[in-house]
């Protein structure tokens, strides 16, 4: 009998309209739907799904960020392999950007099987670790807390927290495709320390920006999951795969290298994307 291929769904995380591409495998998902409404005081609707239908935290968007859209899936979508891309931020099998490079089903469904979670390609910061670089762009007491966290809840983890924290480099943007009991695994580890954070971490001064704090704190405590699961060998490192990201929108390299010189030498907190 012919085997099947394995069906893999990957949301989109979008607050606005935006141009999307045709693959079925990509479900395109409102984050942050619940509360918003157009200029005619309706519901706001972008033609995508909402990520405030079924089981969802969709009114905690605003410091969750696209984690409620992951939160989404993990609780509503039924596939064999689920992940997250952003509408501006895509996985690729080509090293250049452009909408028509976006990564198709086809070109994944060769690795499917033998590889269990993709992951974006390393992002690398030279002279900073992923400690001193969101202590000195954020704030360190997120991260603190956090180990606190990981070492109440889950004492096995701590190695590998401090093991992470000091590389210079980490699979961001909370960007993964995985086969979905590893994405059940990583999600009830994930959301349990974040929910726990939300009640340890009271800071209703931070501006908007700053308050996504959860969603930035995930995409490091990403790599701890993962390089627990790893050197537990609960996952084999030969079934994990790096898949190029490109971006939809041009960064303002010249804007983000001045922000972070401000950040490491004068204390300046980032308030805004590049």
């Amino acid at each position: 009998m012919e085997k099947q291929n394995s069906v893999v769904k990957i949301i989109i995380a979008a607050h606005k309209k935006y141009k999307m591409p045709k693959d079925p495998m990509y479900v395109p998902v409102h984050v942050g739907a619940e509360g918003k409404v157009d200029d005619a005081g309706k519901p706001l609707d972008l033609g995508y799904v909402k990520d405030n239908t079924g089981d969802n935290i969709s009114s905690l968007n605003a410091s969750f960020c696209e984690l409620t859209g992951l939160y989404w899936a993990w609780k509503n979508l039924d596939a064999d392999y689920i992940g997250l891309a952003h509408y501006r931020r895509h996985f690729s099998m080509k090293n250049k950007s452009g909408f028509e490079n976006i990564l198709k089903c086809s070109e994944l469904q060769p690795y499917l099987d033998k590889i269990k979670v993709f992951t974006p390609k390393k992002r690398r910061y030279y002279i900073e670790t992923l400690y001193s670089h969101y202590s000195h762009t954020h704030y360190a007491i997120h991260l603190d807390e956090t180990k606190k966290i990981i070492q109440d809840k889950y004492p096995e983890y701590l190695e590998s927290y401090e093991k992470v924290i000091n590389h210079t480099y980490g699979y961001m943007f909370n960007m993964m495709i995985m086969e979905r009991r590893y994405l059940d695994d990583y999600c009830t580890w994930l959301f349990d320390i974040l929910f726990e954070l939300k009640k340890r971490i009271d800071m209703p001064d931070l501006s908007t920006f700053q308050g996504r704090f959860y969603g930035r704190v995930s995409e490091i405590i990403f790599n701890v999951w993962l390089d627990y699961k790893i050197k537990s060998g609960e996952l084999d490192k030969r079934e994990t795969m790096e898949i190029n990201c490109i971006h939809m929108e041009k960064i303002n390299w010249w804007k983000k290298g001045i922000a972070f010189l401000k950040a490491k030498f004068l204390g300046d907190k980032y308030e805004g994307s590049f």
